[in-house]
């Protein structure tokens, strides 16, 4: 048991380093004591809209996304979260059920601390609660940004913007152009706010242009700097 706690200790430790830094040994203690490591399959839903939030969400490994089901079946792709984000936590501060669902985009490995013992650490510990107050605050410039991008750009921006997020998020292969993350053409078309065939067309022409190559779900970034300048002027 010793051994299983030294290694939780570890993972906690390394994974939740931002918060670690911040908190006393005694909050540090109580965090390992209620830890929980769990496996999510690609595509399995990590919570859903109208539950009711319960924990803190940190993402180890993997990948995921946080999305709306609209009309028509339609889904709409809020934000990506990369390791090591935290995530979840906004509707147990609203005091409201959960208004976007999540959900691995491939195999993925999440912690999870109660939302009540991350409460209790808060009113302990000024520097936590500033911790989560830069992050909504972050998190709602970041929405602003988004809703105007998705409103107000024609489709080849809002492409560019789809492709310059994934960039920002995940990153390369070790080649420096491929896409660290190989998504379907629904899911980025879903992050485009797009339809999927206007997202296919979209490609197609980024591809003809020689801004990037298509290789099923693999996707080579050739020119970033074009894409920027789509992205702005789109």
């Amino acid at each position: 048991m010793e051994i299983i706690k030294k290694a939780l200790e570890k993972v906690v430790s390394e994974d939740l380093a931002d918060i670690w830094s911040i908190l006393e040994s005694d909050q540090k203690r109580r965090i390992v004591e209620v830890f929980e490591m769990h496996d999510f399959k690609k595509n399995q839903v990590i919570y859903a809209e109208r539950e009711a939030p319960e924990n803190l969400w940190v993402l180890l490994k993997g990948k995921v996304k946080i999305y709306k089901d609209g009309m028509g079946g339609r889904s709409q792709i809020l934000r990506l979260i990369r390791p090591v984000q935290y995530f979840g936590y906004r509707a147990f501060f609203a005091e409201e059920p959960y208004v976007s669902s999540a959900a691995a985009f491939e195999p993925s490995t999440l912690g999870s601390i109660p939302m009540k013992l991350v409460c209790d650490l808060m009113n302990e510990n000024s520097k936590l609660m500033w911790f989560f107050i830069h992050e909504l605050s972050r998190n709602l410039g970041g929405s602003d940004t988004q809703i105007v991008n998705l409103t107000q750009k024609h489709i080849r921006g809002r492409l560019a913007d789809a492709l310059l997020v994934l960039i920002e998020n995940y990153g390369y292969e070790d080649d420096d152009s491929t896409l660290r993350i190989y998504m379907a053409r629904e899911d980025l078309a879903s992050l485009s706010n797009m339809t999927t065939s206007n997202a296919i067309r979209t490609l197609s022409l980024f591809v003809n242009e020689k801004i990037i190559t298509v290789d099923g779900r693999r996707i080579r970034i050739l020119n970033e700097p074009m894409l920027r300048k789509i992205s702005k002027f789109g």
